[in-house]
């Protein structure tokens, strides 16, 4: 599985960082921070990530974590099936 999630430093305000480093433990995916990710103010509304280019968010870490770790398990489904 060649994942890619993105997350924001500026987002960290809200445990994010704690989201990265459990996925990176849980999953064979590609993590990854970056000082921005021009989604200009949304890193100070609510925890957030882009999961294989698409828009995620949650309104705590905890909750973001599980809506990416769904997301990631329906790709791993996906690459069953095919």
């Amino acid at each position: 599985m060649s994942i890619i999630i993105e997350f924001c430093t500026n987002n960290s305000y809200f445990g994010t960082d704690k989201v990265l480093s459990t996925l990176e433990d849980r999953f064979d995916c590609q993590v990854v921070e970056y000082g921005c990710l021009t989604s200009c103010g949304q890193c100070y509304l609510m925890p957030f990530a882009y999961v294989d280019g698409d828009w995620v968010e949650a309104p705590t870490a905890e909750e973001l974590l599980e809506v990416i770790v769904q997301k990631l398990e329906s790709f791993q489904d996906d690459e069953g099936k095919s």
